[in-house]
């Protein structure tokens, strides 16, 4: 019968499809005829992107800044440069050296240094009496229209710009269009433009931050931008919640007197005042407002800020979906803006990792302003012991972005920095840097003595006049509002709830999940191997594996109206090459996602392959997860342990960032998770580290015991499991992290597959799954507990040797470890009446894997007088072995002590 469905399906698709590419013939422009995309004409192409292996510029998601054209010289222009060539080595001096001759020290403790390539007598330029022709050289407005200056004029000017009080560093950028852009802009700019008075506030030492910030605020309400989302560290956050961001200060005394920011009636732990958020609407006398959503942040310095740029690209998605403006471009109606400090920027690879995504097409907000707020001091260690490089800056030349360093002590000279960052971000939509230099005026904290370590700045600082004193502030219950309405703070997270689906739908969500056009060439290799069984299966009703009920979960709720971000390195095809859920034209190289093709009204599949990065793509996709819980983002580790790297964000935002600041989250991560040889990495999700982060009672015995965990830990052995898991996620009406460890070898073990039955209506996801082997409860002697693919190689061995086993033995599978089953095992452990030994057998070592969280919970439910045995791997340093021979032995072993010696 799948011939039947390959033929009727043969690979056609019924309409042109938003999103999505699958004619082989490249277009030649974003509008070619027969293609559409979503995209067009949001963005038009960049050249340097055009070079990436896939051209996947119209499927959902791919989306870049708009091209930006400069005009170039005109031809007198470039024989001016020709004559006047030592003048314009002079100019380039300046433009690329003129910011290490700046007076940026608002201490004065930085020499100035005296930079040789600066002096004009090098260039032959000096003394000659002679007036230059700067057409094409220099942008300075003369009042005589000549274009003329002597070298006095023209190196007053140069020194006014490159040597002030602000600087620039623009030269390293390679786009010719953007350092033409930034020498013309900053003359006209500071040649030109007049600024207002700007209104002071006290930072401590870095008061024009609060400028910076109001400027930006006002440049972005006066462009049209309607949202702004911030992310800060601890300092001086209180300043801008209360001048700024309209947080309550009788809120914030209220958290100072020792009360709780939220509701006592709330399931909340709360947390320090350094850390809470506020999200008004600001309005600088235009007609729109603009939204700003400050983030919340953990003490964790720079951690917050993937978590930006993930919830911003969330809400840009959302911002695309409900704009009727076909012109809206990427970054038009929502700015990043990030606060870094100094030592921090340098100091937390974080940082890179996050740059590293700011221009990738699944990731870019069309551009970040970065605001260093450089107090010149990293706790107590000075610069010289922080960094290797000559400004804290530097590490973003990583993606060749601007730099505009900025003396603290000249508001005005700020608002104009401010101003020249954010024109270059709207032209050119990518990242810019603020280096603003400033000092701390206390120790790391008011109670500190900075001048145990720094007596000579501090003697410099405490010299100074005094800023008024620091503001301080606190946070409003403001959850559940807006996109969140209609969701609930549960009172007890376990529940059934049938996610079950109709087979002819899940028949008609699977065909469409590998249907292509027929022009389309799909790899030889994938038509024989991927789609011809997956029609198969499903026209059987039998035998479903993981991907394709991985991609019946998608793509029924895509039809349903939820949008989806899968997000990982190499999650198109998956690591172990089953999913499959984006195809290459073997001709053309374009990229077809058939889960967007499904048929009707459906919400949207981005596949985003990550770059190599855990960190910051984990902090991305957690922020995309509490902007709209409209959004099911998945995260998936090419293996389990690769996690080990993002565990910042795991520990202060996953685990805890609801109880902090009830901000729910239903973010997935999918770990791969099993022992099968490969030695210690990779084996090993490391779940007893997610399990010890969980919340949930440890005594089981009391029937009034309430589970509302943080966050739910699954290791399911089926696919239709892992189905209904997915759905789960968002048909119950509240959100809660998720995390899979997920399978490798299960993903094409015949014996670990489901059928569509087990998918229907009136089905869902197994806490417990029970018994099926013992032919006879009452013969049950023992009982093992087991979780994952160890249940396949007791189930093989015990099939294998049944004669002996003769059913007194029942294996029992745990599914769901977090919330611990409590009522399900307590009914599975009743049925076993005669059993007199209780054993939970395991893979992992004694100390990893999930014993040590199912322990004392199993055992507190067990019949009186009987204890929890356990079988498995002693304790290790590592997750297991890395010598083959070893491994198979143990692993034998384990299984033989659990089947025999009865």
């Amino acid at each position: 019968m799948w011939k039947s469905f390959i033929s009727k399906h043969s690979y056609k698709l019924d309409s042109p499809a938003i999103g999505n590419v699958w004619r082989c013939k490249r277009p030649t422009s974003t509008a070619a005829p027969g293609y559409t995309s979503i995209i067009s004409p949001l963005v038009s192409k960049s050249a340097s992107l055009l070079k990436r292996c896939y051209h996947e510029d119209v499927v959902y998601g791919y989306r870049v800044p708009k091209e930006v054209e400069y005009s170039d010289y005109t031809p007198e222009q470039l024989a001016n440069r020709q004559r006047q060539a030592a003048l314009v080595c002079l100019v380039n001096a300046y433009r690329s050296s003129g910011h290490r001759a700046t007076d940026l020290d608002p201490l004065g403790l930085q020499k100035i240094e005296h930079i040789p390539e600066l002096d004009p007598s090098r260039y032959g330029l000096e003394g000659t009496g002679k007036k230059f022709s700067i057409d094409g050289i220099l942008e300075i407005p003369i009042s005589d229209g000549t274009k003329e200056l002597s070298i006095t004029e023209i190196n007053r000017a140069l020194e006014e710009i490159y040597c002030g009080r602000v600087a620039f560093e623009f030269e390293h950028i390679p786009e010719t269009a953007e350092r033409r852009w930034f020498a013309d802009y900053a003359f006209d700019n500071f040649m030109q433009k007049k600024f207002g008075q700007v209104k002071r506030y006290g930072l401590e030492g870095a008061e024009s931050a609060i400028v910076a910030l109001d400027e930006l605020f006002s440049l972005c309400n006066h462009s049209g931008i309607t949202e702004a989302v911030l992310g800060m560290p601890h300092r001086g956050r209180l300043n801008i919640l209360i001048d700024l961001l309209k947080y309550p200060p009788r809120a914030l005394f209220h958290k100072l007197q020792g009360n709780p920011e939220f509701p006592e009636d709330l399931p909340a732990s709360g947390d320090v005042i350094s850390h809470i958020a506020s999200s008004p609407k600001l309005n600088y006398g235009c007609k729109n407002d603009i939204h700003v959503t400050m983030l919340h942040n953990p003490s964790h310095l720079e951690a917050v800020n993937p978590v930006v740029a993930g919830y911003g690209r969330a809400k840009q998605m959302y911002l695309y979906d409900h704009n009727t403006d076909p012109s809206c471009a990427l970054g038009d109606r929502l700015i990043g803006i990030q606060i870094h400090g100094d030592a921090a920027f340098t100091g937390q690879g974080v940082i890179m990792e996050t740059l590293g995504l700011s221009n990738l097409p699944h990731f870019s907000l069309g551009g970040t302003v970065h605001i260093i707020i450089n107090n010149q001091i990293g706790y107590t260690t000075p610069a010289t012991n922080a960094r290797s490089t000559l400004y804290t800056s530097d590490i973003a030349k990583l993606v060749n972005a601007p730099v505009i360093h900025v003396n603290g002590d000249y508001p005005e000279e700020v608002a104009k920095a401010v101003s020249i960052a954010f024109e270059y971000r709207k032209r050119f939509r990518k990242d810019v840097i603020i280096d603003l230099i400033t000092f701390r005026r206390w120790g790391h904290n008011e109670l500190d003595e900075p001048s145990f370590t720094q007596p000579q700045m501090y003697k410099i600082i405490r010299a100074r006049e005094s800023v008024p004193k620091l503001y301080e502030r606190k946070v409003e219950a403001d959850h559940l509002k807006g996109k969140w309405s209609g969701l609930i703070m549960p009172l007890e997270a376990i529940t059934t709830l049938d996610t079950g689906v109709d087979i002819g739908t899940l028949q008609h969500v699977g065909e469409r999940s590998v249907a292509v056009d027929s022009e389309f060439s799909v790899h030889p290799r994938l038509l024989k191997h991927h789609i011809q069984p997956r029609l198969k299966k499903l026209s059987e009703g039998t035998s479903i594996d993981w991907a394709t009920a991985e991609a019946l979960a998608l793509g029924t709720l895509l039809k349903e109206g939820f949008n989806i971000r899968l997000c990982g390195q190499d999650v198109g095809r998956g690591t172990f090459s089953q999913r499959h859920a984006m195809f290459v034209c073997q001709e053309t190289e374009n990229v077809f996602v058939p889960l967007n093709s499904i048929g009707g009204p459906q919400g949207k599949l981005e596949v985003a392959n990550s770059n190599l990065s855990e960190l910051a793509v984990l902090g991305f996709e957690y922020g995309v997860s509490i902007q709209s819980p409209r959004v099911l983002p998945i995260w998936e580790a090419q293996f389990g342990d690769f996690h080990n790297t993002a565990q910042v964000i795991i520990d202060t935002y996953i685990s805890s960032g609801e109880t902090k600041w009830l901000r729910q989250s239903g973010l997935v991560m999918l770990l791969p998770h099993g022992y099968d040889g490969a030695g210690p990495e990779h084996s090993s999700s490391r779940i007893e580290r997610f399990l010890q982060l969980c919340n949930t009672p440890i005594d089981m015995s009391d029937p009034h015991a309430v589970q509302n965990p943080n966050m739910h830990v699954v290791n399911p052995t089926t696919p239709a499991q892992i189905f209904h898991l997915l759905r789960r996620q968002m048909k119950r009406n509240y959100r809660k992290p998720l995390v899979v460890a997920g399978p490798k070898t299960l993903l094409r073990l015949s014996a670990a597959t489901s059928t569509l039955q087990e998918m229907a209506p009136g089905t869902s996801f197994q806490p417990v799954i029970k018994d099926s082997l013992a032919s006879d409860p009452a013969n049950v002697k023992r009982v093992l507990f087991v979780s994952g693919k160890i249940y396949y190689d007791l189930a093989k061995a015990y099939m294998a040797d049944s004669v002996r086993i003769d059913s007194q033995i029942a294996v029992v599978r745990i599914e769901e470890i977090c919330p611990f089953p409590r009522q399900e095992l307590i009914s599975e452990i009743a049925r076993f009446a005669n059993a007199n030994e209780f054993v939970w057998c395991q893979e992992e070592t004694m100390n990893a894997g999930s014993y040590s969280f199912v322990q004392p919970r199993l055992q507190s439910i067990l019949p009186d007088g009987l204890k929890l045995k356990y079988v498995g791997r002693e304790p290790l340093a590592a997750p297991v072995t890395g010598v083959s021979r070893v491994y198979k032995a143990e692993q034998a072993q384990i299984i033989d002590d659990a089947l025999s010696g009865l």
